[in-house]
């Protein structure tokens, strides 16, 4: 308790929190984490119903809710008698849904999270807190999970503040730089590609990443896009497809081309899933390039400077598949043939790994083999590390690490990670998974019996 205290500023009390969600997302549990080591009494809610939500406040008799992600406007009779804050993803005085996609497509140079107080009208209420931004071209869900989230923190953090202070929150006036904007259509995000540059296809594509992807025809099928990076050096005629490369697929733009790394079929109702592994029967007549160790946009890059290794393994969402498993600890002999002292294992910007593939085994023939068998191979990896005698073993986590990713990167001999990181370790959902990924043996050695 002594520890917990010391966290908290003098000028905060410990205060009751009800956070309502539509779901427990990255910035939700980033929040939580933080809310928590301040020692504030914390419950979470989802938010399916508005009887629901009515039910959890009268049982937990909070000081305030907050809500970092909702989808539903909170009940009147909740908002009327309690402090009720909001985390908006925009900027003062911006009012409407979808607000960090039109930011990308209407190239903002910079944007901002603001914390508003709920009342009738949707994200027009008195305004608690803010921060701003520089914003980065990229994908939206990058955004959200490192600016947005880094923002947000701090802007709830000293909205907590002012409010256990007693102090009023501001109005919202006609002289802020927001605007109140509509929903993004289908065709502010539809792709020309008999007109649109390169930047234009993907600053749309990275406005919808993550949800709800562009719609558009690829290869003959109708579509989600996501994960698109551009390409260097193939050219062709607008719209065409040049050729496939790992996971991914080439197309050409007006000016250039870009790589689409993932699509959800809408024929189907299919899963969002490796390009090339969606469409692998429309995409087998095009050539298989091999991946080039040096692309940046390739899923492992192996770097090396005096004496030391550093393994990027970026896979998309940290979801690692069997065969990502099996190249991974591939890509992991190798570096130790090389004689190197150090390997450094840097996982990807967003992810460091979240563990075993649950779209690519939900889509299998036999989910239940293939569960098996990303489990057995992830396993494989696991040893392959702690196997690694007379190499000094760096798990380097520069994003979050959930499920089994979090024990992948105990198995090195140090874990550093900075203060944003969020580790979601559990998955006793799933049955426990007793003894995968070596967690057995590895946990009692971190943290004790």
């Amino acid at each position: 308790m002594a520890a917990e205290e010391a966290l908290l500023p003098s000028a905060t009390p410990r205060l009751r929190i009800l956070m309502l969600v539509h779901g427990f997302n990255s910035l939700s549990q980033r929040l939580h984490v933080e809310l928590a080591a301040r020692g504030h009494v914390l419950s979470v809610e989802y938010d399916i119903h508005d009887s629901i939500t009515l039910e959890a406040v009268e049982l937990f008799r909070p000081d305030v809710v907050l809500a970092p992600y909702l989808k539903r406007a909170i009940p009147e009779a909740i908002w009327r008698n309690l402090p009720c804050l909001v985390v908006h993803p925009g900027i003062p005085g911006d009012r409407g849904p979808a607000a960090l996609d039109r930011a990308i497509l209407e190239r903002r140079s910079h944007w901002g999270v603001s914390v508003l107080q709920a009342v009738a009208e949707f994200d027009a209420g008195p305004i608690w807190a803010h921060r701003s931004f520089p914003m980065r071209e990229a994908p939206k869900a990058s955004l959200y999970r490192r600016e947005v989230t880094g923002a947000a923190v701090e802007a709830v953090l000293e909205a907590l503040t002012r409010l256990a202070a007693g102090w009023q929150p501001e109005a919202q006036h006609e002289g802020l730089p927001g605007r109140a904007h509509r929903p993004v259509s289908l065709a502010e995000r539809t792709i020309d590609w008999a007109s649109d540059r390169t930047a234009d296809v993907l600053r749309k594509i990275h406005s919808a990443d993550g949800h709800p992807g562009v719609r558009g025809e690829l290869a003959g099928v109708t579509c989600r896009l996501y994960d698109a990076h551009p390409e260097h050096t193939l050219r062709g005629a607008p719209g065409e497809l040049l050729a496939c490369r790992g996971e991914a697929v080439c197309r050409a733009t007006v000016d250039g081309a870009v790589w689409i790394g993932h699509v959800r079929r809408e024929d189907d109702h299919a899963l969002k899933l490796p390009a090339t592994q969606a469409l692998a029967a429309e995409l087998a007549a095009l050539t298989d390039l091999p991946e080039l160790p040096e692309d940046d946009d390739g899923l492992i890059v192996y770097r090396e400077a005096d004496g030391v290794g550093w393994l990027d393994f970026p896979f998309h969402n940290g979801a690692m598949g069997s065969a990502h498993c099996r190249r991974l600890a591939e890509a992991v002999r190798t570096a130790r043939s090389r004689g190197i002292r150090v390997l450094v294992l840097t996982g990807g910007p967003e992810f460091w790994s979240n563990g075993i593939h649950l779209s690519l085994i939900e889509a299998a023939d036999s989910p239940a083999d293939a569960s098996m068998h990303n489990i057995e191979a992830m396993d494989d990896l696991v040893a392959e590390l702690l196997e690694c005698r007379g190499l000094w073993l760096i798990a380097a986590l520069r994003g979050n690490a959930g499920a089994g990713g979090c024990f992948l990167a105990l198995a090195a001999d140090e874990v550093l990670a900075h203060d944003g990181v969020v580790l979601n370790p559990h998955y006793r959902n799933m049955g426990n998974l007793y003894g995968s990924e070596y967690w057995t043996y590895l946990l009692p050695k971190r943290v004790g019996e």
